[in-house]
C-alpha cells in the first residue's frame, strides 16, 4: 500500500471532545511521509516506516498510543527526529505508553518512569526522580 493508502486504512471516527486525526494531521506531524504520499510502504527508509506506522495509528484515533522500542535501529539523526515528533505528539495532549531501552530517549519524554526487571517493577516514580538516582540506574539499568 501506499503511504496514503497506509493511513486511510486505519481510519476510524474521532474520540468525543478530541480532534480528529486525518491524513492532514499526520503529514503536520510527519512531513516526510507527505512528501512521500503516493510511495509505497515497503519503499520507505526504516524511520519513515516506524513513522508510517505511528501515523496508521493515530489514524484510528486511539485513547493511548503504545510504543515499542521506537528508537530501535535507528540512525541518531532519525532518533532525535523521532523524539522531537513524540513530544510534539504529547503536546497535543495524546497520552503515550513508552517502552524503550535507551534511557536517554525515554527520559527526555516521559512523565513517569518504571524499571522492570524480570517481570518485576523495581522502580517506579518521576523520570526526573529516576533521572537523578545513580544508584537505582546503577543497579537495574547499567550506567
Amino acid at each position: 500500500l501506499s503511504v496514503l493508502e497506509n493511513l486511510e486504512s486505519a481510519r476510524l471516527p474521532a474520540r468525543p471532545g478530541r480532534p480528529a486525526w486525518d491524513e492532514a494531521r499526520v503529514f503536520g506531524l510527519f512531513p516526510m511521509l507527505g512528501e512521500h504520499a503516493q510511495r509505497q510502504g515497503v519503499a520507505l527508509s526504516g524511520g519513515q516506516q516506524r513513522m508510517l506506522a505511528i501515523g496508521r495509528t493515530l489514524m484510528g484515533n486511539p485513547e493511548l498510543l503504545l510504543l515499542d522500542e521506537p528508537s530501535e535501529g535507528l540512525a541518531p539523526i532519525v532518533v532525535e527526529q523521532m523524539l522531537e515528533r513524540l513530544r510534539q505528539l504529547k503536546e497535543t495532549g495524546e497520552t503515550i505508553l513508552l517502552s524503550e531501552q535507551s534511557l536517554g530517549f525515554a527520559l527526555k519524554l516521559a512523565d513517569r518512569a518504571y524499571v522492570i526487571e524480570k517481570g518485576e517493577i523495581k522502580y517506579e516514580g518521576s523520570a526526573a526522580a529516576l533521572a537523578a538516582d545513580a544508584a537505582v540506574r546503577r543497579a537495574y539499568l547499567m550506567v
